[in-house]
């Protein structure tokens, strides 16, 4: 387990006003049409968002989280571990348009693996450690362009909703960042988990013709345990 990290408060409160200046101007949720609309869990009946729970039972504690001061894990197969802050965690956060997460790397190689959020945006800041980012832009005549960047405590880096985007740790200790995303649950499909660890599985001819290997290599990829750190 990792020692613990520090949040000086002059960054938390940066990443606070990065992320209510982001909702403004990208937030993907619709709008409340009153004050709140916190989230009601305790339903089996499924809609676009959440239910409002009755205004006159909200009370601080949902629009309360503690943790993200805290390190995880990351002695897993990738190395990393995200914890997430959103409507889940937070139900005051419906229909809000915002969340959070924090991101834990290991040192020599922690990796957020190639994924996308298809619901939001993401700003990144890094909080501790050196991380190699970046993401990948949709088909074009020009095909797709990656755009990298090494972050250093303190640096922001910003990656459009839907585009796969990654980090690595390329630094010798544990590394941290915060993320701020424009969606109270802004969902995640980690690239390699959904292409060969999907149930029932994809078929061989499909995939061997996208990627032009043969099935023997399509049937070692869908034999793997794809970890997801989220």
């Amino acid at each position: 387990m990792m020692k613990g990290a520090h949040f000086p408060a002059t960054a938390a409160a940066f990443a606070l006003l990065a992320l209510a200046t982001f909702h403004l101007v990208s937030a993907s949720d619709p709008s409340s049409l009153q004050d709140f609309c916190v989230a009601l869990k305790n339903t089996d009946v499924f809609v676009n968002g959440k239910f409002c729970k009755d205004p006159k039972l909200v009370t601080e504690d949902d629009f309360f989280f503690s943790g993200l001061q805290v390190p995880r894990n990351t002695s897993n197969a990738v190395g990393s571990k995200v914890t997430p802050a959103n409507v889940e965690q937070i139900a005051g956060l419906n229909t809000l348009g915002i969340s959070l997460a924090r991101i834990d790397y290991a040192p020599n190689g922690g990796l957020n693996p190639p994924h996308t959020h298809p619901r939001a945006s993401e700003f990144l800041m890094v909080m501790e450690g050196t991380l190699y980012v970046g993401f990948v832009t949709s088909n074009s005549d020009n095909g797709n362009k990656l755009f990298t960047k090494v972050l250093y405590p303190g640096d922001v880096f910003v990656f459009p909703v839907g585009l796969i985007h990654f980090q690595l740790n390329i630094g010798k200790v544990n590394a941290v960042a915060i993320a701020g995303l424009s969606s109270q649950n802004p969902g995640v499909i980690t690239i390699a988990n959904a292409v060969f660890g999907s149930k029932p599985p994809i078929k061989l001819d499909v995939l061997t013709k996208a990627f032009q290997v043969d099935n023997n290599v399509v049937r070692y990829l869908q034999n793997q345990f794809w970890y997801d750190n989220n």
